[in-house]
């Protein structure tokens, strides 16, 4: 199916040249003139989706090649932008960075899947005629990527652009923003990067606002939109999660929520949805109790170390959890999950679940899985192939049970197979694989015939 779909991905030279400000207030800026936008970030983050929905007002997305494989992209793409009259796609790293240092799953990666044009967002401080030389040579490196706009950051003053803009002349790509080096707008950041919108909702709502006038002062959106109405129409089929016709039973699926378990993809409560299923929230935090009729959980990444305190004196919830997986309710837990799950996490009392210890460490575990399930559970029987990541600065000893959860062709098996508890570290891509969503539900259902 041939779909129009304005489009424009938003590129860095490398991290920290102040892409993510340009992304996020580009989507802020294009809400405020009345167009729906959608908001797309390159990569497994968590993190900064959350400030894109509160830009654009609706659900985040992620495209990850390695992940959902290159074939799904456009797919996943065209799901995320139903409705929306332009879409903004916020990169990686810099442009070319990939997977081990290769170009899969790299900004550039996405933008060819998706025949997107480019905005290169380029660090300008301390430098002037050198400017042309790097913005030459990321138009260049590839054919295949259009670098079709400029944004420069950190500019020092006037005479400073003036100088920036005719190094750039000659190379016949516009500059359409230019931000000045005073106007910085920060956000707190942590181990892990940005602090979670669920964190510091208030102040973050404040943040997306000063980015958007920030972008909107200093960027020529009508240059954007014109940008992104030039990508051409995509030829693939939307991307619809399988609609289970089974059953006519719902079973309750708890998924944690609140400040401290952040980290879920939306195409996960989707899948959960389409295969039958209730989704039901809560927060570890301050829910005492599962939903009523809970028949599972999913409980996801995100801080549990940041709370370790307060997630141990809710012993009524531990109690709630425990008590699920005694009747046979499955329980899939992944990263963040799998601490809480644990016997303890920096000392303190978890849910017991899992027969481990977990506490924070100075060491950043951080990188693509692919794997297939080493024990059978409800995210499929041995053997299930999967892809996932992961991203933590926390240790779990032992690091598998005696039934593990996956295991990898370049390390030893890892995460908890414990009856119907699957936990480990690796978050996974529902979305390429739906027969997980599938396979959780029908535990659900088959726990529920049997109660």
């Amino acid at each position: 199916m041939v779909t129009l779909a304005p489009r424009v991905v938003v590129a860095g030279t490398r991290s920290g040249v102040g892409k993510t400000t340009v992304a996020t207030g580009l989507m802020a800026a294009l809400r405020a003139r009345g167009l729906r936008v959608s908001g797309h970030k390159v990569g497994p983050d968590f993190i900064d989706p959350g400030y894109h929905a509160l830009a654009c007002g609706r659900a985040p997305r992620n495209l990850d090649a390695f992940m959902h494989g290159p074939d799904l992209i456009a797919p996943l793409f065209l799901h995320g932008t139903a409705g929306a009259d332009v879409a903004v796609i916020e990169g990686a790293m810099g442009l070319f960075d990939g997977r081990a240092g290769t170009d899969e799953a790299s900004t550039a990666h996405i933008a060819r899947l998706l025949d997107a044009p480019v905005l290169l967002v380029v660090d300008a401080s301390s430098q002037s005629r050198s400017v042309a030389a790097e913005v030459h040579g990321f138009a260049s490196f590839d054919p295949s990527i259009r670098v079709a706009g400029v944004v420069l950051n950190r500019v020092a003053s006037d005479r400073h652009e003036q100088m920036l803009r005719e190094a750039l002349a000659p190379l016949g790509i516009p500059v359409v923003g230019v931000l000045r080096r005073g106007e910085r707008v920060a956000a707190p950041s942590r181990h892990l990067g940005l602090v979670p919108v669920a964190e510091r909702r208030t102040e973050a709502l404040d943040l997306v606002d000063a980015l958007r006038r920030r972008v909107d002062e200093g960027v020529d959106m009508e240059a954007v939109v014109r940008m992104a109405r030039s990508a051409p129409a995509l030829d693939a089929e939307r991307w619809r999660p399988p609609v289970h016709l089974g059953d006519v039973t719902r079973p309750v699926v708890a998924v944690a929520g609140g400040p401290a378990f952040t980290f879920v993809y939306t195409e996960h409560r989707e899948l959960l949805e389409a295969a039958g299923a209730e989704v039901a929230d809560f927060d570890p935090l301050r829910d005492e109790a599962l939903p009523e009729g809970t028949g599972a959980a999913y409980l996801g990444g995100g801080f549990p170390e940041v709370y370790a305190r307060e997630l141990a004196a809710n012993t009524g919830l531990a109690d709630d959890l425990r008590a699920l997986s005694a009747s046979g309710g499955p329980i899939v837990a992944e990263c963040g999950g799998l601490l809480y799950l644990c016997r303890s996490l920096d000392g303190r009392p978890m849910v017991g679940l899992v027969d481990a210890e977990a506490e924070f460490t100075d060491k950043l575990a951080l990188g693509y899985r692919a794997l297939r399930a080493a024990s059978p559970g409800p995210l499929g029987p041995e053997g299930t192939p999967a892809r996932g990541h992961e991203f933590h600065r926390t240790t779990v000893r032992p690091r598998a049970g005696a039934a593990p959860a996956w295991e990898f062709e370049d390390r030893a098996p890892e995460g908890f197979v414990v009856r119907n508890v699957h936990a480990s570290y690796v978050h996974t891509a529902w979305a390429a694989r739906p027969e997980m969503a599938r396979c959780l539900v029908a535990y659900a259902l088959a726990q529920e015939a049997t109660a």
